[in-house]
């Protein structure tokens, strides 16, 4: 069964990594593909056309339809004009993955303007550019009384959703796509469209060398776990799940749960009276990111 037979979608950064399996998945399911890549290197330099028409090809090589768009996801009329040009190639558009991304990994006293502005700006703006151009053509559509049955699916990280050393300008801006996407979802619900966030745990290009897995963790951290949720989020069947974020790999997936309110204490108006208080609430309740708190690990 294909379920996302004749839907349109548009998957960013899809020549390579994660993406390119987002956009082969969603082929073999019936989606007719735009693949969206500037082929940069993995700091974002340069541009290169190949890696987004390989993908093409090889879904075009197995019976799908799919185009190429090079846009650089942080300009403003590149992205109109790509959700112009799915809509006037396949016409409609269904779904959008963001997904392109950069690193620039340094320790904060190290780390450059640019190294921040860059990163910041092809992850939290590379995702709020489309996402804006793609939800004016969904709202356009249903002013126009015509169906709509739209899916939004952002890339986050653990690194947003946990902090990891080194990637303060990686993290920010991903912590920021999960928070943007529980905006999005509730904005846009009342034109028929969902949004959702996902955390892959996957190995591409941006994580090599990042540490030594086992042969299990390497079959695990394989896109194609990730790709088939993003698949499924993308079909007509979760049209009830909206505004959530999940993480992905091949030990299963995980709904993240976003900020609770934890223990509590009575406020004062005198600073001296707060510090066993204080320490007795942070003692009483789960542990976040810090030196002594950061527990999660590889299986």
């Amino acid at each position: 069964m294909k379920i996302c037979e004749g839907r349109v979608a548009i998957v960013t950064g899809a020549g390579r990594g994660v993406g390119r399996a987002y956009a082969l998945m969603l082929a073999k399911h019936g989606a007719k593909v735009v693949i969206n890549d500037l082929g940069g290197a993995a700091d974002g330099s340069g541009s290169d056309a190949t890696p987004a028409q390989e993908v093409a090809q090889q879904i075009k090589r197995d019976g799908g339809e799919a185009i190429v768009n090079t846009a650089d996801v942080t300009n403003w009329k590149a992205t109109e004009e790509m959700i112009r040009q799915a809509v006037d190639t396949f016409g409609r558009l269904d779904v959008l993955v963001n997904n392109a991304g950069i690193l620039r990994d340094r320790m904060l006293v190290n780390m450059s303007e640019e190294d921040w502005d860059t990163v910041v700006s092809v992850h939290l703006k590379g995702t709020f550019l489309p996402t804006r151009h793609a939800a004016n053509y969904w709202r356009a559509q249903s002013k126009d009384g015509k169906p709509v049955d739209g899916r939004i699916i952002n890339t986050t990280s653990h690194s947003g959703l946990f902090g990891n050393v080194g990637q303060a300008n990686y993290a920010a801006a991903k912590a920021g796509i999960a928070s943007m996407t529980v905006v999005i979802a509730r904005e846009l619900q009342r034109y028929g469209v969902t949004a959702n966030a996902v955390a892959p745990r996957a190995n591409t290009r941006l994580t090599e060398g990042a540490a030594k897995w086992t042969e299990e963790q390497i079959i695990k951290r394989d896109p194609i776990w990730t790709a088939a949720l993003i698949t499924w989020l993308a079909s007509p069947e979760s049209k009830s799940v909206s505004g959530r974020v999940f993480e992905s790999w091949g030990y299963g997936y995980t709904v993240a749960e976003n900020w609770q309110h934890g223990a509590s204490t009575e406020a004062s108006k005198d600073p001296t009276t707060l510090g066993a208080a204080i320490l007795g609430i942070v003692a009483g309740s789960r542990k976040n990111a810090g030196i002594e708190t950061n527990t999660w690990s590889e299986p």
